[in-house]
């Protein structure tokens, strides 16, 4: 059996339409490929829609402000995605005129172009010969070849790849790789493959071992943190409230947000004005506090889970320069913080 032109074959029948499989245009494969890094289709496409609708030339994006970027990328995630989004469109407006690089080893010197995209780009748009290895493709050949090499090892990063490149249709490696992949989302998938009318379960090791549940074999996670955060929603008697730019390198890197405390455990109403932030930031001036929330609203991060509070500081006069809160939403922020504007002030 041919493993890629079997690939090929069922992907010709099974393919979901997408909107970016219906052009070459390296801007919008390379918008769809960064939009979809951890993350789900269905909940990226709407976003890839609106970056196409509101930036339809990498011109356009390169001239928008980062703060509009950061808006329309909100609720995605994984923020240095669009701070690097942003970069490389600059970069290729102004470096290549606005023509997007057009080999592997071009499209690497790209912000948040790693192996896969430079390799998805290189292939969908100019038919280079160059293999893709996301999570839908481990699980695939880990299954069909019956790999136990762990796949976030540096040894089975390497393995797979050599792999993979071993495979693809030289021919036809646009279509190669997009079927190798859309073959694990949706026929060879993590939990309940659907083994039986698998165009390659014949010669699948897996399958023929039992084993199908056991593969792909992963490393352990990092052990994640617990981190407390409580946001200080300050508003004053005209109707303002404080909302910085957070400058520090993070994930919420120039996004914006109320003032932040962060303490090494949860805080109870009788010891919150009694924080050293606290009585710096307000000094002597007469103010009213209450607990938004009384249970932690718990943001899980891939490697922190952030236990926040929300504070409510009522106040005559703000301690800094605020803003009028019907502004609030033009800002870019986290979807922690989103939500809870949302929340509070729509109510």
């Amino acid at each position: 059996m041919n493993f890629s032109r079997t690939l090929i074959a069922w992907f010709s029948k099974h393919k979901r339409d997408m909107p970016w499989r219906n052009t070459k245009n390296p801007y919008y494969i390379w918008l769809s490929e960064i939009i979809l890094q951890q993350t789900q289709i269905t909940q990226g496409q709407p976003y890839y829609e609106a970056f196409v609708s509101k930036y339809p030339t990498v011109f356009d994006l390169a001239n928008a402000q980062e703060s509009e970027v950061l808006k329309l990328w909100q609720g995605l995630g994984y923020y240095s995605r669009a701070r690097n989004l942003h970069a490389s469109a600059k970069y290729v407006a102004n470096q290549y005129h606005g023509i997007f690089p057009n080999t592997y080893k071009d499209l690497l010197k790209l912000k948040g172009v790693g192996d896969y995209t430079a390799s998805a780009i290189a292939s969908i748009c100019f038919n280079a010969p160059t293999a893709v290895v996301d999570g839908n493709v481990y699980r695939v050949l880990s299954r069909y070849f019956g790999i136990d090499t762990p796949i976030n090892s540096t040894k089975g990063i390497k393995e797979f790849k050599t792999l993979a490149t071993s495979l693809i249709d030289h021919e036809n490696p646009s279509d190669h790789n997009q079927a190798i992949m859309e073959f694990g989302a949706i026929q060879c998938k993590p939990k309940n493959p659907y083994c039986h009318t698998c165009p390659l379960n014949e010669s699948c090791v897996a399958l023929q071992k039992n084993i199908v549940d056991q593969l792909p074999v992963k490393l352990k996670k990092t052990k994640i943190s617990t981190k407390y955060f409580n946001f200080i929603v300050t508003l004053s008697t005209d109707n303002k409230t404080i909302f910085q730019k957070r400058t520090q390198k993070g994930i919420w890197q120039n996004l914006y947000q109320f003032p932040l405390l962060e303490s090494d455990k949860k805080l109870k109403i009788a010891d919150f004005k009694k924080q050293p932030f606290i009585r710096s930031y307000f000094k002597d001036t007469s103010f009213e506090f209450s607990l938004y929330n009384d249970k932690d609203i718990v943001h899980k991060l891939s490697h922190q889970h952030l236990h926040t509070k929300f504070w409510i500081v009522e106040i005559d006069q703000l301690p800094k320069k605020g803003i009028p809160i019907t502004d609030l939403k033009r800002y870019p922020t986290s979807i922690l913080i989103s939500n809870f504007i949302d929340e509070f002030f729509d109510d």
